[in-house]
């Protein structure tokens, strides 16, 4: 026998509504997965989709903290999905990175060992009654490591446009490998 609609929203009323700063955040899970289908494409408009869905992704990242802090909407859910859309975003982007030859696997290995650590040590946390929420270090770490990967991406870019896109393939040019940045 079907259960009407009624008793089954009843029965999930106990779980909170999702808040603009946490949608922000879930919208980045989404975001990172279309970043690894636009990147597996390895062509010019799959480099530059990835790159603009990692822009966008990054910003986010910033977006829905200052908005849960500013419209006091900071919750238990928001301070642990947050951290933990910014790992998977950033693991996808450097295990991308490795296989393309722009970081050494002990450098990823190590980056997404961290994660997971940081992310059990929350987890201990949560079960013992208490949140942990990224600090001003982890930020920066997050801010270094974004600035790297995009432009990582941005040098793809340009690798892809060489002669047909000759902004692009300056861009490129500057964010390559070897260069000053």
């Amino acid at each position: 026998m079907v259960q009407p609609l009624v008793a089954i929203s009843s029965c999930i009323s106990h779980i909170p509504q999702v808040n603009l700063p946490n949608a922000i955040t879930f919208s980045r899970l989404i975001m990172t997965a279309a970043f690894v289908v636009a990147v597996s494409q390895r062509s010019l408009t799959g480099y530059g989709t990835g790159l603009v869905l990692f822009i966008v992704a990054a910003i986010s990242d910033f977006v829905d903290g200052y908005l849960a802090r500013k419209m006091g909407l900071v919750t238990p859910l928001g301070k642990l999905m947050d951290p933990l859309a910014d790992k998977i975003l950033v693991s996808a982007a450097f295990v991308f990175f490795t296989e393309k030859g722009l970081c050494p696997v002990w450098v990823t290995a190590l980056i997404i060992g961290r994660e997971f650590l940081v992310t059990g040590l929350r987890q201990i946390a949560i079960e013992a009654g208490h949140v942990l929420a990224a600090d001003n270090l982890g930020k920066w770490k997050t801010t270094f490591q974004l600035a790297y990967l995009i432009t990582g991406l941005i040098w793809l870019t340009g690798e892809q446009a060489k002669m047909r896109f000759p902004f692009l393939e300056w861009l490129g040019n500057l964010a390559r490998p070897w260069s000053e940045i």
